[in-house]
């Protein structure tokens, strides 16, 4: 289907739809800065709000993951974004008809036992239906919403004209490589074949942890723009914060080691740690149901965050230096590098007390935004930094699990799940190990893999 690859129709249509939306917060925010009219924030942002809740594609996914990078917005939308849930209803039986004779042709229902004609979830960009194959299997199809290529491409430059806007109103931080990295994630989603593969590395990287369920593709049913999987059940997540102590810590603990473990070994972290993405089943494990936003990170900057880590712990100046610079920081001053360990310190903090203790450490509400906003106002007054765009991701992460596990009242020892997973580490092997795995699932190798055809001798592992 030609629209689905990106229309200049399907793109002017998008800019119609949104660039009201968008473009009067970026006539306030230029205004504010070059004719001194002073904007009601607050009241702005809960507009904006509003009106991007309605809209289904992915400048509210965007909006999702902005909120949590600090510096990113002015706090008043931060706060407000925050909210946004990817719940726009859903299309009706008529669409989904089209859509799925399009991806599997005129005869599609006959390769189904039944196809739910209601859609079980809507979220962004795609909606899912139950259905039953012919083996009786049961099955969820994660089907795309029409022309998503043009809705991300004329939202991405809805995007540009917000961070760029902004960046001349406050350069606490530049946004040059922010909006590279979503650019490249948001793309990325909306190859469903690639999402697929991204199904089949998580199953690899957890296939020895029993509290996780990942679920299985089914390639026959499935094409770019329609995924068909195995159906997982369990509650929502959000049930588990009202449960026994018990229960909520091994949720979190379980959380913990599902995004965490495929970082540590194979350099690899699911950038979307929405509560949508997960459900947790009747034992208790976790169920993962989103694969579209993953990233994979060089071992040398998986390296550098346990470098940081150990300069923290053991006060190392030196080192904290260096991996900021592995990471691609560029002359940072000693006044810069105190006001980014600010932030890492707020970050490692629960993983440097081997006690238990919340992950904040008392009772605050929303994870992060005072140190956050503490770190913007003093970056802004030495001159800006530009971050490198993997913290886009590692940051959504970080704060997206730390405010789950702030939902769950979890008192968790982090110190020795962390210590657990960090020990033995050597990137040469993380990297052999990644360069493996993408290659056994189809997956593109990085610039910086090493190719993966020679093997240790009686190496039979992935």
């Amino acid at each position: 289907m030609a629209g689905d690859e990106g229309t200049i129709a399907g793109r002017v249509k998008r800019f119609a739809q949104v660039g009201g939306t968008v473009g009067g917060l970026a006539a306030r925010l230029a205004g504010q800065r070059y004719l001194g009219i002073g904007i009601d924030a607050k009241r702005h942002a809960a507009d904006l709000t509003a009106a991007l809740g309605g809209i289904k594609g992915p400048l509210m996914k965007v909006a999702q993951i902005l909120s949590t990078i600090p510096g990113a917005l002015p706090k008043e939308y931060s706060q407000q974004l925050a909210q946004l849930q990817a719940n726009a209803p859903p299309m009706g039986w008529p669409f989904v008809k089209r859509r799925m004779t399009t991806e599997l042709g005129p005869a599609w229902q006959s390769r189904f036992e039944s196809f739910q004609h209601e859609a079980a979830h809507a979220a962004s960009l795609g909606q899912v239906h139950w259905a039953e194959g012919l083996d009786g299997q049961r099955l969820a199809c994660k089907l795309q919403y029409p022309d998503m290529a043009s809705a991300v491409d004329a939202d991405l430059g809805q995007l540009r004209l917000i961070l760029g806007i902004y960046e001349r109103y406050d350069r606490a931080v530049s946004t040059g490589d922010v909006y590279q990295e979503l650019a490249a994630r948001l793309r990325e989603e909306l190859d469903y074949t690639l999402e697929a593969k991204h199904m089949r590395l998580y199953a690899c990287m957890l296939g020895g942890e029993a509290g996780v369920s990942v679920p299985v593709p089914i390639p026959e049913l499935s094409t770019k723009r329609l995924i068909t999987m195995t159906r997982l059940d369990g509650r929502p997540i959000a049930r588990v914060a009202d449960e026994p102590a018990e229960i909520r810590h091994a949720v979190a603990m379980a959380m913990f080691r599902i995004w965490y473990r495929p970082f540590y070994e194979y350099g690899v972290i699911h950038g979307d740690p929405h509560l949508g993405n997960y459900t947790v089943r009747a034992d208790n494990g976790i169920n993962l149901l989103d694969f579209g936003c993953i990233r994979v990170f060089p071992p040398a900057f998986v390296k550098g965050v346990i470098d940081l880590y150990r300069a923290l712990q053991n006060d190392d100046e030196a080192l904290a230096i260096q991996a900021y610079e592995s990471w691609g920081f560029k002359r940072l001053s000693r006044e810069m590098i105190d006001v980014l360990n600010m932030w890492a310190r707020f970050l490692y903090a629960p993983l440097l007390e081997n006690a238990k203790r919340r992950i904040d450490g008392g009772e605050s509400g929303q994870y992060g935004r005072d140190v956050a906003e503490k770190v913007h106002k003093e970056l802004h007054r030495l001159g800006g930094v530009r971050p490198p765009r993997e913290f886009v991701f590692m940051d959504r992460a970080a704060i997206g699990l730390g405010s789950l596990f702030l939902r769950l009242k979890a008192e968790i020892n982090w110190y020795e799940l962390f210590h657990d997973l960090i020990g033995g580490f050597d990137a040469d092997e993380l990297g052999r190990r990644q360069a493996r795995l993408l290659d056994d699932v189809g997956i593109a190798l990085p610039d910086w893999a090493p190719q993966p055809n020679i093997r240790p001798e009686n190496d039979t592992s992935l």
